[in-house]
């Protein structure tokens, strides 16, 4: 079957890039920045439409729910990438935000773009990682008609679960069934149809905006001080130190102290320079404070 492309704001060619195969090097990178730089301002159109997705988040996972990702090619392997930084960076578990990519796992760095074609492969995808009506998913498709993505938000909107979608057309087909919609319209590519370029940097930066957002508010932030992250190698270890010397005003080798004492915990070990606190007192006021550090904080004083 022929697909009718025309339409699409992602396939239109970019009639400021079509001598590009001529330029010099540096005329081309210059050329690409320039397209670059409008991908930030087309984002910020839609933030009233991310914010609403982000509340929506945030109280599915209050709820015991769980945050996916759904897409395929360059779509799949962004937000892949997303759901992968959470753990490490914000101490959660694996299970909590996940990415599901057409294909499988080996289509992270072996593209298998036929698989996107198939309507049925996603519910099977989702149905593998148990997936409920208390989770959320977000499809992902540049093009906003990806026939994989459509059928996971079909899938999902069938289990009661709440469901968005980024797309980076108007109108999109993704969009029209899913609750939360978000068509970022990001325009021509400097390379007619190149999606991982301006469309693939736009779906970036909304993910970057949804988990970070997300995470903050599950108050896995302190100030802006990742103060739940997982310090498993050296430069972590450093980090953790040096945001409890920020937090704290102590010094690095009481930091280091507390670091130890706290069980490596960066949240624990500044409540109880704060407070002078025990460790177990300390996370005892934290699960009273549902782990918000400037809640425990406050209330102690109080």
């Amino acid at each position: 079957m022929h697909l009718n492309l025309v339409n699409l704001e992602t396939e239109s060619r970019n009639m400021k890039t079509t001598n590009i195969d001529i330029l010099s090097t540096e005329e081309i990178l210059h050329l690409i920045n320039e397209e670059d730089a409008t991908v930030a301002s087309c984002v910020n159109k839609v933030i009233p439409k991310i914010t609403e997705l982000v509340d929506e988040i945030v109280k599915a996972i209050k709820n015991g729910g769980r945050l996916f990702y759904i897409g395929a090619g360059t779509s799949g392997r962004i937000g892949f990438l997303d759901a992968a930084e959470c753990p490490p960076t914000y101490g959660v578990s694996y299970d909590l935000v996940k990415g599901i990519i057409a294909g499988g796992y080996s289509a992270l760095y072996k593209a298998k773009e036929g698989s996107e074609d198939d309507y049925n492969l996603a519910e099977l995808d989702l149905k593998a990682e148990s997936f409920n009506s208390r989770d959320i998913l977000i499809g992902i498709a540049a093009s906003g008609r990806t026939p994989y993505v459509l059928g996971a938000l079909a899938y999902a909107k069938s289990t009661g679960a709440i469901t968005g979608s980024i797309a980076c057309v108007s109108n999109s087909k993704i969009g029209k069934v899913s609750d939360y919609p978000i068509d970022v319209i990001t325009g021509q590519e400097v390379i007619t149809g190149s999606t991982r370029m301006k469309a693939g940097t736009a779906q970036k930066l909304i993910l970057n905006m949804i988990s970070t957002t997300t995470m903050i508010k599950l108050g896995k932030v302190y100030g802006n001080l990742m103060v739940d992250l997982n310090p498993t190698n050296e430069k972590l270890v450093a980090r953790a130190i040096h945001f409890i010397e920020e937090a704290t005003s102590c010094s690095t080798q009481r930091a280091q102290t507390l670091f130890e004492e706290s069980g490596q915990c960066v949240k624990t070990a500044i409540l109880m320079e704060l407070t002078n606190l025990s460790k177990d007192e300390a996370n005892q006021l934290l699960e009273k404070n549902d782990q918000i550090l400037k809640n425990a904080i406050n209330n102690f004083n109080k």
